[in-house]
């Protein structure tokens, strides 16, 4: 008898995370339509969306057009009623982002503040932070915490970040930096935090490949509402994936990596470090810009071939470069059809939807996910 009794709260639990998150994705909806769409009983339905509007979750908001008989009540979520923060810790600067339940970015602020493991370092970001959720003019008791998106290998089993490279620190616990906030704190690594936010709310793609082209390069595997983190959590790590034997140095030691022929500093390197400065000039067709934009998309090519090759799936760029590469997807996708020994019946390579701040909002997902399975 226990066991069916907690198999039946069970089942109720999912189908209200289900109504819940139909909602989330429809917007405004109705009992009726959530019962056509989901082939669940209208009495099942109403009796959950009864549950969600006690809890705060879901609010009516009025009545929705008749279609012949009584017009049905207009449910929409409630989506300031919680919110959470998303960090993104880079090598010189720190991004800010503040989400809803619907992963709305409602205010994104980019800083520069070069990173130091000192305790000095982490009580200036928790006093930006704070300075930040001011600004937003919040209430922080709808603060559900905090979402870090780290270069490096986070280790979620041991709560660890195993060791990052481009920022020179190793063996650091998830407690000595959540110490400094007053919001429980969760941590991704980079990639996988811009893959997070790209496919979490995405219908388009059960599975795709996420590069990011920023100062560093990095990567992530996103297949059916999860990301693929690897038995050691490295998995998709392809800056230091080997493109060129023998061939340029690498800031993580070896020769030849990815990381040292596509980052985005290989670019703005010849722009005062500006990358929409590099871009500006592409667009005018500057010929120096235009060789370096054309050898950096030759390399670029071999990679994502390289990627399909042994994942066959579509490929997101994200990162700085990805923020601008749509006007010169098809100059990139000419020269991977070169390579690729398959003929294609579609483009699979695409630029990311985020523009900017892709890596703090897919950290504070991540909080905003953890809450919903609850719901």
């Amino acid at each position: 008898m226990e066991g069916k009794q907690t198999t039946n709260i069970e089942v109720k639990k999912k189908n209200r995370n289900r109504v819940f998150r139909y909602i989330c994705k429809h917007g405004t909806v109705s009992n009726p339509d959530i019962s056509y769409d989901m082939k669940m009983s209208l009495p099942t339905v109403t009796q959950i969306t009864k549950e969600l509007i006690e809890k705060g979750f879901i609010e009516e908001t009025g009545e929705l057009q008749s279609t012949g008989g009584r017009r049905a009540k207009a449910l929409s979520v409630a989506v300031n009623v919680k919110q959470a923060v998303g960090l993104d810790i880079t090598k010189n600067h720190i991004g800010f982002v503040l989400t809803n339940l619907t992963g709305e970015i409602l205010k994104y602020v980019r800083i520069f503040l070069p990173y130091a493991h000192e305790d000095a370092y982490y009580r200036r970001v928790n006093d930006e932070l704070e300075s930040f959720l001011e600004e937003s003019n919040i209430d922080r008791k709808r603060i559900l915490g905090i979402g870090i998106s780290f270069p490096g290998i986070i280790d979620l089993d041991r709560r660890l970040i195993t060791y990052s490279h481009i920022l020179g620190v190793k063996m650091i616990s998830f407690d000595s930096i959540s110490g400094f906030f007053g919001y429980p704190c969760c941590f991704l690594n980079d990639a996988n935090a811009g893959a997070y936010a790209e496919g979490i709310h995405s219908d388009e793609r059960e599975r795709f490949f996420y590069l990011s082209l920023s100062n560093t390069v990095g990567g992530a595997i996103f297949d059916h509402n999860g990301l693929v983190q690897g038995s050691h959590f490295r998995c998709g790590e392809v800056g230091h994936m080997t493109v060129i034997p023998d061939g340029k140095n690498c800031y993580c030691g070896k020769k030849g990596c990815l990381d040292a022929y596509c980052s985005a500093a290989i670019l703005s390197g010849t722009t005062e470090g500006k990358l929409e400065k590099f871009f500006g000039l592409l667009e005018k067709k500057d010929q120096k810009a235009v060789e370096m934009w054309d050898v950096y998309t030759g390399y670029l090519a071999v990679a994502l071939n390289n990627i399909h090759m042994l994942l066959d799936c579509d490929i997101i760029l994200g990162g700085y470069v990805g923020s601008y590469a749509e006007p010169y997807l098809s100059d990139i996708w000419n020269k991977v059809s070169e390579r690729n020994t398959f003929t294609e019946d579609q483009q699979f390579v695409t630029s990311s939807r985020y523009k900017v701040g892709a890596a703090a909002l897919g950290a504070a997902v991540e909080v905003i996910e953890d809450f919903v399975r609850l719901i």
